[in-house]
């Protein structure tokens, strides 16, 4: 409850209770299924099923309808799917104290649950809903930038009440105020950063810091312990910055030479494999040496094992999000904006990233974070430091056709 002072779990302790909650393999996060840049459903085909082509967008006037479809006042309740191991909950397993605030707060209950494990997965339960106008039975969902973004241009997520958000349009990061996708936020908000950087296990390496796309490409002393992640976004807009290029402004020959780049590590079996999450068991071993990795899990495997580290390259990194919407003919619009401002109260904020251990996008945590550990509010991998924000970079929007030509050549490039 808000009135209770949060634990105060230490880094390590939160990792060994989710080492506990998982059988001891390692952090149970949401990417323990491939999160898809349309790889989980592609089969090449796959992706183009869940493109633009042949599915009529909503009408855009219809948020004014869908506003006076809402039942909130007289209904105070709120549905909320989201990613699994992505809320706090107390060590018990048997409460969610930042959503039990929110009710004590509001009076509002929240059906709250886990519900997405694969973007593609996910929008393909929802996808008949969404086109035909009707409710899906959710008034807010959590999608990864990509998605987020094809779900606002088909004209699926209604556009926010700012005066609902007063704590989320007053605290938003300025990292993540206008994605390409979704300029100044008028249809989403984030739930948190997803950084891809680096990781190495230093005894693996012998002592030798791995800090550049480069190395994991080319260093003969890394050969066959070197892994990629499946997911197209991270691993290409990497390689691209290594190459002087510019995630979020990048030419199709630009993108065929990173491709054609990584496959010539593959090639030469510089590169083991292509992978979800599911590199943190290898990395922690030392059967991989050195990766491509998300942040959150870093840090989660810090805390068991202090020859793992991590390093952003001097070309900088490659940031995502998963997103809040408020799908079209939502029943609890208002209710669900007022959920998403209460993430981006500080307190709250602070909580919730104490726990899933990603980019907080909400300014003014860190003394509240310090509270439960401060480690974590000195971690950039939590709270990023002007200079930290400063080297991030998107991944720019696809267009329908763009993003099946460069699925389908990243699917060949990792044997997908």
């Amino acid at each position: 409850m808000e009135h209770n002072q949060p634990e105060r779990l230490s880094a390590a302790q939160l990792a060994a209770m989710r080492r506990s909650m998982t059988g001891g393999r390692g952090a149970l996060t949401r990417r323990t299924l491939l999160r898809a840049s349309g790889l989980g459903a592609l089969s090449i085909g796959g992706l183009s099923t869940l493109s633009a082509c042949g599915i009529p967008p909503a009408k855009r006037d219809g948020d004014a309808a869908a506003a006076s479809d809402d039942h909130s006042a007289e209904e105070k309740q709120v549905n909320f799917s989201n990613w699994t191991e992505y809320m706090d909950v107390t060590e018990d397993g048997k409460h969610r104290p930042t959503l039990e605030a929110f009710t004590k707060r509001t009076g509002i209950s929240v059906k709250y649950t886990e519900d997405i494990n694969d973007n593609v997965e996910f929008f393909g339960k929802i996808k008949p809903q969404l086109a035909a106008g009707q409710d899906t039975g959710r008034d807010i969902i959590s999608l990864t930038d990509w998605l987020a973004a094809r779900v606002v241009r088909l004209g699926w997520a209604q556009r926010l009440d700012a005066s609902n958000l007063p704590h989320a349009y007053a605290n938003l990061s300025a990292q993540f105020r206008s994605p390409d996708w979704d300029p100044g936020r008028a249809h989403s908000y984030p739930w948190a950063g997803i950084p891809a950087v680096i990781a190495y296990n230093v005894k693996a390496t012998g002592g030798r810091t791995v800090d550049s796309v480069t190395q994991l490409l080319d260093d003969p002393k890394l050969k066959g312990r070197v892994s990629f992640l499946s997911e197209m976004r991270d691993s290409i807009g990497l390689t691209l910055l290594d190459m002087g290029k510019d995630p979020g402004a990048f030419t199709d020959a630009d993108y065929d030479a990173a491709i054609g780049r990584i496959q010539k590590a593959v090639d030469r079996k510089q590169i083991r494999r292509f992978t979800g999450n599911d590199y943190t068991a290898d990395l922690d071993k030392g059967d991989i040496a050195a990766c491509v990795a998300w942040a959150g899990d870093i840090i989660q495997l810090q805390a068991g094992n202090p020859d793992i580290k991590y390093a952003v390259p001097a070309a900088g990194y490659v940031i995502s999000s998963d997103n809040l919407l408020v799908p079209v003919n939502a029943r609890h619009k208002t209710n669900a904006e007022k959920l998403i401002d209460h993430y981006y109260r500080p307190k709250v904020a602070a909580r919730l990233a104490a726990y899933i251990n990603f980019v907080c996008p909400v300014d003014g945590v860190r003394d509240e974070l310090a509270k439960i550990d401060k480690a974590m509010a000195d971690n950039v991998l939590i709270l990023p430091d002007e200079e930290m924000a400063a080297r991030s970079h998107a991944f720019r929007s696809l267009s329908a056709e763009e993003e099946t030509a460069y699925e389908e050549k990243f699917a060949k490039l990792i044997g997908a």
